[in-house]
């Protein structure tokens, strides 16, 4: 019987790769975005749903995942949505401080309750998330990006222990850069007084080594969508797999010194 994911995010980058990749393997996909009008490309698949989302929207997220449950037997959810706001945090204002973690965090957290109880009725089913290498690392000019990642690893963590009790799966995608338009997408707030440290991250970030492609990335959410496996993190990306391996090897102390020579 066919299997159905549901994913947020899937207008662009990492959530519609793996809405084409899981399309492609044959299964049904229930994919999400603020603006499903706008779709040029998932719209053409036959066994793919538009529906439309905004995960800051509470009462949407309700709407939308009801309606996604009425559709058929969902099997795993994907929760992709989200942007990076980068900068420095004493330039930002509460509203946008407040907006990253509505799309990030809250927005992950929202949608994973609304599918919980359908979850634990059927007794099966499958939660990833998008988390990031920045939440394993802090990265400079990223305080508040990192701290959504952040927050999602503590989250996801502690409620496997009552996700697993009711047999429901939850795991993490811990990629590095990834060539898509998230750059473009993002939130970059800058600031005079640190205009020097802003510009050597930011070229850091343009000249990245080893980014990984969304099609990569959507192999990996795919693998831990199917592997049966309890694994709660899934690092990937060459750069993430090798700055992560050396955090452990080296400490935290050494690692941040290792960052700041990374930028000269």
């Amino acid at each position: 019987m066919r299997k159905t994911i549901f994913i947020t995010g899937a207008s662009a980058g990492i959530g519609k790769a793996t809405a084409k990749l899981f399309a492609e393997k044959g299964w049904n996909v229930i994919a999400t975005m603020r603006k499903p009008e706008n779709e040029k490309e998932l719209n053409l698949l036959e066994n793919v749903t538009l529906l439309p989302l905004d995960v800051t929207n509470l009462q949407q997220i309700k709407e939308t995942t009801q309606k996604a449950m009425v559709l058929g037997d969902i099997d795993a959810v994907f929760n992709n949505a989200g942007y990076a706001l980068l900068g420095v945090l004493e330039g930002m204002t509460d509203e946008q401080l407040v907006a990253q973690m509505e799309a990030n965090f809250f927005g992950v957290v929202r949608v994973t309750q609304a599918f919980i109880p359908y979850f634990r009725q059927k007794g099966s089913g499958l939660f990833i998330t998008t988390g990031s290498s920045a939440g394993l690392m802090g990265f400079p000019v990223g305080s508040m990006y990192d701290a959504s990642k952040w927050a999602l690893e503590g989250w996801s963590e502690s409620l496997s222990y009552e996700l697993n009790e009711v047999g429901i799966g939850i795991k993490t995608i811990e990629p590095g850069l990834v060539a898509t338009d998230i750059t473009s997408r993002s939130v970059i707030v800058s600031h005079p007084a640190y205009e020097t440290l802003m510009n050597k991250f930011m070229k850091l970030i343009e000249s990245g080594e080893n980014v990984s492609t969304a099609e990569q990335i959507a192999e990996v959410v795919y693998g831990a969508a199917t592997d049966g496996k309890i694994t709660l993190r899934y690092i990937c990306g060459e750069d993430a797999i090798n700055l992560y391996a050396q955090r452990l090897a080296v400490g935290d102390e050494a690692f941040r010194e290792g960052i700041k020579q990374m930028m000269g």
